[in-house]
């Protein structure tokens, strides 16, 4: 008899309480600029927060974050 393999469900990454709050902006139609006055950052560090929020998405555009805040409940 073989072993019976267990499959488990792929884990949702790990977002930093303030990548989370960039999603939150950016997926509510926030501008960069308006997310980084929010937040009282620059511009630059939004960008930088979004391309590694993508990076453990593995997601293109702001509709796809968009989905992905969604399932996360923001």
């Amino acid at each position: 008899m073989a072993p019976a393999t267990t499959t488990t469900p792929p884990t949702t990454p790990t977002l930093t309480p303030r990548e989370l709050e960039t999603l939150h902006y950016i997926t509510s139609g926030h501008t960069y600029q308006q997310t980084a006055r929010h937040m009282g950052l620059s511009p630059h560090t939004i960008d930088t927060y979004l391309r590694r929020i993508r990076t453990k998405l593995h997601t293109n555009t702001t509709a796809q974050l968009t989905r992905h805040a969604i399932t996360l409940g923001l």
